[in-house]
């Protein structure tokens, strides 16, 4: 057992939660009761995870996508106060963390998605190792395009969406960051990654991939972010002794 607001510093100070400028709030989102003997973890927090969470007892609600995200409706009503009633009435604290999650250098997103398929991990284009969120690296082997989507599928459990460059070539040095960064292609690009993962695509993804000449992978928002907020559980049961489970709530997207 340990007191949530014990936990709570913890998990802030592990992920230098305050020093990220992020689109949510990064931390406790939803207080429930002070001690905390179970914890459950999943990847967003839609009803589906919270009925789950009722079901088992947890204590506590982990999670990579929270609420209160920027420009979202401020009202508490529909979807948004039966997810959150649900919280209150079952006395669960929820707690979630997005970006510091992403950027981790140890249990982050971008760090066990790299462990999962094998990357040597050299650095970060957009800061240093730990900060960053787009990050470098190179293959144990180099790969055609083909053969990286495949075993991105394979390990991934799910068949990403391959954009390849003209030309096509072995890929050496990739770049990556999972979830809805696409966007980030040409920071991959600058950097001299040959092709770039990231969850999501967006339809001017596709030119700016060819345009650019690097190969892009768009290998699901859900599948990429499923490793770093079970790596923080697993720490946190390490570290603290509370039973821990993960519970994975399909997503294809």
């Amino acid at each position: 057992m340990i007191l949530r607001t014990d936990l709570v510093r913890a998990c802030d100070t592990l992920l230098n939660a305050p020093a990220f400028k992020d689109y949510t709030v990064n931390g406790l989102q939803v207080a429930g009761r002070d001690e905390v003997r179970r914890v459950m973890s999943g990847v967003t927090a839609c009803q589906a995870l919270l009925d789950e969470a009722v079901a088992w007892g947890a204590d506590l609600l982990l999670v990579h996508h929270g609420y209160f995200w920027k420009n979202e409706p401020v009202p508490i009503t529909g979807i948004k106060q039966r997810r959150i009633r649900t919280l209150l009435l079952n006395d669960i604290n929820l707690l979630a963390y997005h970006l510091p999650l992403d950027a981790h250098a140890e249990l982050g997103n971008n760090a066990e998605l790299a462990r999962r398929l094998g990357f040597r991990v050299e650095g970060c284009a957009d800061g240093e190792l730990g900060q960053g969120l787009v990050w470098l690296g190179s293959l144990p082997e180099a790969a055609s395009p083909s053969l990286l989507a495949r075993q991105l599928g394979e390990r991934l459990e799910r068949e990403p969406l391959l954009i390849e460059a003209p030309g096509g070539g072995e890929i050496r040095r990739v770049a990556w960051c999972t979830g809805g960064a696409q966007d980030m292609i040409v920071q991959a690009w600058e950097a001299g990654a040959e092709a770039f993962i990231s969850g999501e695509i967006s339809e001017r993804t596709t030119h700016l991939a060819r345009e650019l000449g690097i190969h892009y992978l768009a290998a699901g928002h859900h599948a990429t972010e499923r490793y770093g907020v079970q790596a923080l559980g697993a720490w946190l049961a390490r570290e603290f002794g509370v039973e821990h489970r993960f519970v994975d709530i399909d997503n294809p997207a």
